[in-house]
C-alpha cells in the first residue's frame, strides 16, 4: 500500500508488551509470527475484556430484566456502536453481527436467492478467497444466474478494462475483495463501486484483509455491503460483522430462523423483527462482539495511519531483503498493496520451506491460501506467505530472511 513519507509515531517495543504470545518460544526459539493475514494476535487489553465478561456479567442479552442481562446487553450494543463509528456506517442497525466474513457473505448470497432471476449476471474477480467464490457459484446454481470473472495480470492486479467489458444491464451484483489475501493487492474498489452502480448493480466488498490495515469509510466508498472478521483485527475468532445499507438489508429476507429475529410467532404466521435483529437469530457470541469493540478501541488508540505507515516500512524492508536471495520470486507486485509477501524459490515446494523455518520458531502460511484461481494463474501449487502486523519488527524480518536462506540451502 502506498504511504506518504512520514515520521513514524509508533512505539513498537511498548506495543509488543501488550501481546503475551510474542514472549513465548517455539521449538526453543523466540516466536516470529508472520501469519497475521490468517489471524492476528490478541493484546492483553482485549483478553482482559473477555475475562471480565465471563467473570462479572455473563448473561444472555435482549431478553432479561435482571441486572446481568441488562449489563451484557448494554456492552454488546455499545460494541455495535463502536463498530458503526469505526466504519462510518450511517446507523447502528446497519451493523449485523455475524460469525465472521464467510458467514456475512453467505448471508447476502442467501438473501439474493429471492432477488436474482435466471440469465442475470454476477461478477467476481480472479483474486477472490474461496469464501467469495463458492457462495456465488451456489447462488447461480439456485437461480440460473451467470457468474463472470474479472481477470488479473502478472502483477496481481485486476484488469479494469476487462471489468468494463463485463458490465451490462444484466449485472446485478459485483463482489470483490478490498485487499487480496494471497497477494496483498489493494483493489481499486472506489472505481469498481462507481462503475457497478452506474449499471444498477449492488456491490459487496470482502474487507477481511483490508480492515486490519485500512480504516474503510463505507459511506465515502458508497458500498452496499462490507464484511469483516474480528480475528484479523486483534479480536477473537468466531465473530465479525456485515455492514449493509439499510435499503438493502430491508430487501433481503432473514438468513436463519429462530429466537431473537422474530416480532411475533404463531403456527399460522411469523413476523420478523426490525433491523439488526432480523439477521441475528439465536444467542450470539456476546463476549466476542464486546471484545471486537475493545479490539477496535485498541487499534484506534495506535492510529490506523500510524499502523499503515509502519507496516509499509516493514513491507519495503522485507521485500528488499528477500529479493537478494537468488531464485526467489515474489507474486503480487502491485504498487498498491498491504504488508503481505507471497513468494517461492525455484522449484522448492512452499510447504517444505514453511516446515523448516517453523523449526526455527518462524510462523508463515504455505499453500494456496484459499485462493486457488490465483495459484492456477501463475501455474504454481502455492506460495510461502509472510504477512506483517504493526507489532512485528525489522529484527524479526532479519531472522526470517536468514531462516529462508537456510531452508533454501537445505532443499536445493
Amino acid at each position: 500500500m502506498k504511504v506518504a513519507s512520514t515520521k513514524l509515531n509508533i512505539d513498537v517495543e511498548s506495543i509488543r508488551k501488550d501481546f503475551p504470545i510474542l514472549s513465548r518460544q517455539v521449538n526453543g526459539k523466540p516466536l516470529v509470527y508472520f501469519d497475521n493475514a490468517a489471524t492476528s494476535q490478541t493484546p492483553q487489553q482485549v483478553i482482559d475484556v473477555i475475562v471480565d465478561y465471563y467473570s462479572r456479567y455473563n448473561a444472555n442479552i435482549h431478553r432479561g430484566v435482571h441486572t446481568l442481562s441488562q449489563e451484557a446487553t448494554d456492552a454488546y450494543e455499545q460494541a455495535r456502536i463502536k463498530i458503526q463509528e469505526h466504519f462510518n456506517a450511517a446507523k447502528p442497525h446497519e451493523i449485523i453481527f455475524t460469525a465472521g466474513t464467510t458467514h456475512a457473505i453467505n448471508l447476502v448470497a442467501s438473501g439474493f436467492t429471492t432477488l436474482l432471476k435466471e440469465g442475470e449476471e454476477i461478477i467476481v474477480s480472479t483474486l477472490e478467497h474461496h469464501s467469495n467464490i463458492v457462495p456465488w457459484q451456489m447462488l447461480c446454481e439456485r437461480t440460473g444466474a451467470k457468474l463472470k470473472v474479472i481477470p488479473m495480470n502478472d502483477n496481481g492486479m485486476l484488469k479494469m478494462d476487462e471489468f468494463d467489458k463485463l458490465l451490462s444491464e444484466k449485472t446485478k451484483l459485483v463482489f470483490v475483495n478490498h485487499v487480496s489475501n494471497a497477494l496483498g493487492t489493494v483493489n481499486p474498489v472506489k472505481e469498481i463501486i462507481e462503475k457497478a452502480h452506474a449499471v444498477g448493480a449492488a456491490v459487496l466488498l470482502d474487507g477481511a484483509q483490508a480492515a486490519p490495515h485500512i480504516k474503510a469509510d463505507v459511506q465515502e466508498l458508497d458500498v452496499d455491503f462490507y464484511a469483516v472478521s474480528a480475528h484479523k483485527m486483534c479480536g477473537p475468532t468466531g465473530v465479525g460483522v456485515l455492514y449493509g445499507k439499510e435499503e438493502w438489508l430491508q430487501k433481503l429476507p432473514p438468513y436463519q430462523g429462530g429466537g431473537e429475529m422474530i416480532a411475533t410467532v404463531t403456527f399460522e404466521k411469523t413476523t420478523y423483527a426490525d433491523l439488526p435483529h432480523k439477521f441475528e437469530a439465536g444467542t450470539p457470541d456476546i463476549c466476542g462482539g464486546i471484545a471486537f469493540g475493545a479490539a477496535l478501541d485498541y487499534m484506534n488508540s495506535i492510529g490506523f495511519n500510524n499502523i499503515a505507515a509502519y507496516e509499509h516500512e516493514l513491507l519495503e524492508y522485507a521485500t528488499e531483503k528477500l529479493m537478494q536471495i537468488e531464485g526467489l520470486r515474489i507474486y503480487g507486485t502491485s504498487t498498491e498493496k498491504t504488508a503481505v509477501i507471497s513468494f517461492n524459490i525455484g522449484d522448492i515446494h512452499p510447504y517444505d520451506i514453511g516446515t523448516i523455518i517453523d523449526k526455527l520458531g518462524i510462523a508463515v502460511r504455505t499453500g494456496h491460501h484459499c485462493a486457488q484461481p490465483v495459484m492456477d494463474y501463475y501455474n504454481i501449487p502455492g506460495t510461502v506467505r509472510a504477512s506483517f502486523a504493526f507489532y512485528n519488527t525489522k529484527e524479526e524480518i532479519d531472522i526470517f530472511v536468514e531462516g529462508v536462506k537456510r531452508a533454501k540451502n537445505m532443499l536445493s
